[in-house]
């Protein structure tokens, strides 16, 4: 008998389970079919690319993933942020099928189709950034939008300069990647990058009150010996930095960071590729600090999973030439439809599920892990969480031997699926399908897996 789908919560039944549904896991990890799949694809494929889970993904619906041996998963990294309604959400997936059987492809650069200027007005209506009215660019990912970003600072501004922070991951095209400073793996043999500079983030929990006064500081010390602020185009940040450590900054800093790019005639570029669409439960991570930005990025949870991000800006700004920039396949007609869907569901009640479950989690993960000795901060907004794990309370020493071994733990014994982010923290990032029996069962697991290592 087939369970029947909830508008919110595809995999969800209209009544509540005696038993939370939990991981099964039929063989030991990886199971043989997924363990040849494995060997075949790092046969041929890049091996730049990480892929620290042996997890062979064959379907998946709402937070759930089932392997090729009928291996059952909880998924708390969404595609690393991505599916933001849940796997294979049954509205995203007729949306899609819908406009595939219409048109696939006529690329935007050139043409004219419905579904793509029905989503900028749709964007626009939003108006998420200063200004009366603004202008959308399509392109296909996060590092795309930021470079569609640089670019646009540039040519708005006629200079040459950027600031980006520490720990700010902005993607690995060489733009997007001249603002990256996540890991030196990421940047090592491919320099010289673009002109940018980078700041100290503030990070309260390693600095304390005075977290934003060390940044400001460290800003005006730029300015003083380094570069000058009337060179700079735009200042990226991102607003919760993301493959950082989850890390909210203090409520001071945004308003703080607004004005001082007001004062030189900076531009402000938000970069929400993995905070905005709901994660935070807001629609956009700024409104939680009331500051617009010049210019925003999105993309990940913007499409349910397929290829599209968005450069925003005021119609001031973005009043660049035809031919100036584009994108063949940028806003792609069956991406477009994925994206009305996914819209309709934030819309319809996913960014306040997001706001309440999200509380939750934050609630009981506090509770049940937050006086552990290698638990040093339970932090997040909506389901983008952060747990960082350190080897003393007192001294804050970087866990990150066991940040890594916990995540291991969590995949190989207990089925949940769970991302590093930082040196030392876990991001719990699902759907925003995710139910507080899904949260439950999380905690319930990452309990487990950290008493296996700590005993505590």
């Amino acid at each position: 008998m087939s369970r029947p789908v909830s508008a919110l919560n595809p995999a969800a039944t209209p009544m509540e389970a005696p038993v939370p549904r939990r991981p099964l896991l039929r063989t030991s990890l990886p199971g043989p079919l997924a363990a040849e799949l494995i060997q075949r694809s790092n046969a041929s494929v890049s091996p730049s690319y990480t892929r620290d889970h042996p997890l062979v993904a064959e379907r998946a619906l709402g937070l759930w993933i089932t392997d090729p041996d009928g291996n059952e998963f909880l998924d708390f990294s969404a595609g690393i942020a991505v599916t933001s309604t849940g796997h294979c959400h049954p509205k995203v997936v007729a949306a899609i099928t819908e406009q595939a059987n219409k048109l696939l492809h006529m690329s935007g650069t050139d043409f004219y189709y419905p579904v793509q200027g029905r989503l900028a007005a749709r964007l626009v209506a939003m108006q998420p950034v200063r200004g009366e009215s603004c202008r959308i660019y399509f392109g296909n990912s996060g590092a795309e939008a930021n470079e569609a970003a640089l670019k646009l600072a540039r040519w708005a501004t006629k200079r040459s300069q950027f600031i980006a922070f520490f720990d700010s991951f902005h993607g690995r095209t060489m733009g997007a990647l001249s603002l990256t400073a996540s890991r030196v793996r990421q940047r090592e043999g491919f320099g010289p990058f673009l002109p940018v500079t980078h700041a100290i983030y503030p990070d309260p929990y390693r600095m304390g009150q005075r977290a934003t006064d060390l940044a400001f500081e460290h800003l005006a010390l730029l300015f003083r010996t380094t570069v000058n602020p009337q060179e700079v185009a735009a200042i990226f940040v991102e607003p919760i930095q993301g493959e950082g450590g989850y890390v909210v900054p203090p409520a001071d800093f945004l308003p703080r960071l607004r004005a001082l790019c007001d004062e030189h005639g900076i531009l402000l570029v938000f970069d929400e590729v993995q905070a905005g669409m709901g994660r935070t439960g807001k629609m956009y991570a700024w409104e939680h600090s009331g500051v617009k930005p010049d210019i925003l990025t999105l993309a990940k949870g913007i499409a349910s999973g397929m290829p599209l991000s968005a450069t925003i800006a005021s119609e001031k700004l973005m009043a660049w030439k035809p031919g100036a920039h584009a994108s063949t396949f940028g806003g792609n007609p069956v991406a477009c439809a994925a994206a009305h869907a996914t819209l309709d569901l934030l819309e319809g009640g996913l960014v306040e599920q997001s706001a309440s479950v999200g509380a939750f989690l934050l609630n009981l993960l506090r509770e049940r892990l937050g006086a552990h000795p290698n638990v040093g901060d339970i932090r997040g907004m909506g389901l983008m969480i952060g747990v960082e794990l350190v080897t003393d309370r007192a001294t804050k020493a970087r866990a990150i031997s066991l940040r890594n071994d916990l995540v291991m733990h969590a995949f190989h014994h207990h089925g949940l699926i769970i991302l590093g982010c930082g040196q030392n923290t876990i991001r719990l990032c699902p759907g925003l399908v995710c139910t507080e029996d899904e949260a439950t069962v999380c905690v319930d697991i990452l309990e487990a897996s950290l008493r296996h290592f700590t005993g505590g």
